[in-house]
């Protein structure tokens, strides 16, 4: 005994299904396309003075350090350490700013657990955001009119 009306139910059902089955197939593969993107990022930054040019990976790692020819004539090293910090610091964030902007569309508008259930916490607020950069003071040198003293010229009396 079959009845009809209940085969066109279930007919419809199985397409909804198989729909549904074929629109997530296609939204994970573009996710994966995403996050691959988003790990192929890379940031770079240089230092204000243009001494320092760092790169990056999208997980922040560095992946490569350049030097100016005279950076260690125009600098000491606590100085070029600074500015090497905060360069890496700015790559590291352009970085994850582009790695973001590629996730950003897969992101917005999910569903958090206080939407679900009002008093839990926010999945959001367990994700640390970075710390701002902030750059160190720079330190004022003793005579304007002369140029910096170069580690370079100190080396035979500090070894």
């Amino acid at each position: 005994m079959t009845n009809p009306e209940l085969e066109a139910r279930n007919a419809a059902l199985r397409g909804q299904v198989d729909s549904m089955l074929a629109n997530l197939e296609q939204q994970t593969a573009q996710l994966k396309q995403a996050q691959a993107e988003a790990m192929s990022k890379v940031g770079r930054a240089s230092s204000p003075d243009g001494l320092v040019e760092v790169t990056v990976n999208a997980g922040g790692i560095v992946t490569g350090v350049t030097f100016a020819p005279a950076a260690f004539d125009r600098s000491t090293p606590e100085k070029l350490g600074q500015s090497v910090v905060a360069t890496i610091q700015q790559a590291a964030l352009n970085a994850r700013a582009q790695a973001d902007a590629v996730l950003t569309p897969f992101t917005e508008g999910l569903p958090d657990l206080p939407d679900f259930f009002p008093g839990m916490p926010s999945i959001k607020d367990l994700i640390p955001t970075p710390p701002p950069i902030v750059p160190p003071a720079p330190q004022a040198r003793q005579n304007d009119d002369e140029p910096p003293e170069s580690f370079m010229d100190r080396r035979g009396s500090q070894w």
